[in-house]
């Protein structure tokens, strides 16, 4: 599962609210062409906005994207595949995923395009699994 929490509250006057996205792909399966060397997320990413009026309700959701990873480890498609059911979650969930970098997928050696399911979970408290990965800012 992906997480993302929160760095720092967001009121009026203050910086936004911004998730960091800890990621944890799930990459859909290609044809059996030779085994695929999955593609990394580089850490040091671009915050992922946590809407501030959901932050505000107290609200927490998941969206998950479908990302296609392209050979150069850009981020140049992005879907919705499951809404949290809160369209500013899931608009965040996109916008900040066209940001985001990885290392490129490798089959023999050679960089590739793939498409990978990419949950991001926003939350006002940090997952256990992820405490010692973000780093609040």
């Amino acid at each position: 599962m992906v997480a993302a929490h929160p760095l720092k509250p967001g009121r009026s006057g203050q910086t936004p609210a911004r998730a960091m996205p800890v990621l944890v792909l799930l990459f859909l399966a290609c044809g059996g062409e030779g085994e695929i060397e999955q593609p990394s997320p580089l850490y040091g990413q671009v915050p992922i906005d946590y809407p501030l009026q959901l932050w505000d309700q107290d609200m927490e959701g998941e969206t998950l994207l479908r990302v296609r990873v392209t050979d150069t480890g850009q981020v140049d498609s992005v879907e919705v595949m499951e809404s949290s059911g809160h369209a500013a979650f899931d608009s965040a969930a996109v916008d900040g995923a066209r940001d985001l970098r990885f290392r490129p997928a490798r089959r023999g050696g050679k960089r590739i395009q793939v498409w990978a399911k990419v949950p991001v979970h926003f939350s006002k408290r940090p997952r256990p699994d992820t405490l010692g990965l973000v780093e609040a800012g």
